[in-house]
């Protein structure tokens, strides 16, 4: 599946923290420099994964970004990955940021997540490689 976009529509991000991780200052910058950027943001804070799905659909997002900074994030995403599938939204990009081990992110990126981002990552690549992305039509 590809992500179709119609011409002047804006890029839609869901941005989600999983239960009871606590730290979010970094997703919320995150979330302000994409709005600044134009793209439209939906910030969710501590859900389940199944509520990260339901937000996506309910929202029609064309990308989920999942913040971790707790560990225990392979569950959640696969949960969310699987969830996307079963409602015929495997063709959001999904993203994570925060503190992911490199073996983690080798996981996670062999599950189809798009790309991982790590703390003191730059804000303006997480946009541009979005943009770049959903330009390709590839999650």
């Amino acid at each position: 599946m590809s992500i179709e976009i119609a011409p002047g529509e804006p890029i839609r991000v869901l941005l989600a923290k999983p239960t009871l991780d606590a730290h979010d200052r970094g997703v919320r910058l995150v979330a302000k420099k994409m709005r600044d950027a134009g793209l439209e943001v939906i910030f969710t804070n501590f859900l389940l994964p199944a509520e990260v799905v339901q937000a996506a659909v309910d929202e029609d997002v064309h990308v989920v970004g999942i913040s971790s900074s707790s560990g225990g994030h392979l569950p959640v995403f696969k949960d969310v990955i699987d969830g996307l599938a079963a409602q015929d939204r495997g063709d959001a990009l999904v993203i994570g940021g925060g503190v992911i081990s490199p073996r983690d992110e080798a996981t996670l990126l062999s599950w189809g997540v798009g790309a991982v981002f790590g703390p003191g990552t730059n804000a303006d690549q997480t946009i541009e490689m979005i943009k770049q992305r959903i330009a390709a039509g590839s999650p």
